[in-house]
């Protein structure tokens, strides 16, 4: 593994990747330049791990992800020189997971269904057909998407004001709920912001290098994920305005959206010109 000074973690949807068309094509440019600089590109996503897989394969990205919220995170062999702690070998990759498995989060929707009946639909009860609807996604991608090992996105359908409601029922119930730029996110107290800060205790012990962490995102659920980073990065998005941060230094806003907007922020950040 090349030693950087710098580690960037990045949500994809609506941020490296376009929010209506999941294009990364605008980023191709800073992406090479930072791989030639060994520069670590994390995604830090609510996908998937199978997206994840297939994704990373297209994008040219071959180093770490982390997946579903920061509800686990997932290290190639040999991109650290020791195994990283609290890890398992799972299906290929040093697994640390941080929460319990999807099927305890379904169960807890089922107990708040009567009160909030046909106001509300979720991954594992819509058809392929539904998310793809839903999401934009390919059929493909979609069968992908429906294939999650931690946490349950939920459709709002209801007004605001009942999904406030909503939103209070499930965390009564323990659930830690995350929204995202089109679904509720169901799952326990984990965040992509604590994912990230386990990350770079591990990354920091095992190179003992004095590196910086820059995050990028577009939505609530990349709030945490840029709090606990050195550097965030809020990514216009053409659906809402860029998220409220406690954060108040080091703290930038792209002028342009998506991936344009990623690569206009890391060109100026980190001087990745020609």
């Amino acid at each position: 593994m090349k030693q950087s000074d710098t580690v960037i973690f990045t949500d994809m949807d609506g941020t490296l990747l376009d929010h209506h068309t999941y294009s990364f094509a605008a980023a191709v440019p800073t992406l090479d330049k930072l791989k030639t600089q060994g520069t670590p590109v994390i995604p830090n996503t609510s996908k998937t791990f199978l997206e994840m897989v297939e994704l990373r394969e297209k994008i040219g990205l071959k180093g770490p992800f982390i997946i579903e919220n920061g509800a686990a995170a997932f290290i190639p062999h040999g991109f650290f020189e020791q195994k990283p702690a609290g890890t398992t070998w799972q299906d290929g990759f040093w697994c640390k997971s941080f929460i319990s498995s999807k099927g305890y989060w379904l169960k807890l929707l089922e107990l708040v269904k009567a009160d909030f009946a046909a106001e509300f639909t979720h991954f594992s009860e819509m058809s392929v057909q539904e998310i793809m609807d839903a999401t934009g996604l390919s059929e493909e991608d979609a069968q992908l998407a429906a294939k999650r090992q931690y946490g349950e996105p939920v459709l709002w359908l209801g007004t605001k004001d009942r999904k406030q409601a909503f939103l209070q029922a499930v965390k009564e119930r323990g659930a830690t709920p995350l929204e995202g730029g089109r679904f509720i996110h169901i799952s326990g107290e984990c965040t992509k912001g604590k994912a990230l800060r386990w990350f770079m205790e591990e990354y920091r012990r095992q190179t003992a290098t004095d590196v910086t962490s820059v995050a990028l995102g577009d939505g609530k659920n990349d709030i945490a994920m840029m709090e606990a980073a050195d550097i965030a990065v809020r990514i216009a998005s053409p659906t809402h305005q860029p998220p409220a941060l406690n954060k108040k230094d080091n703290v930038y806003t792209s002028t342009l959206l998506g991936p344009e907007g990623w690569t206009e922020m890391l060109t100026q950040l980190l001087s990745l010109k020609d």
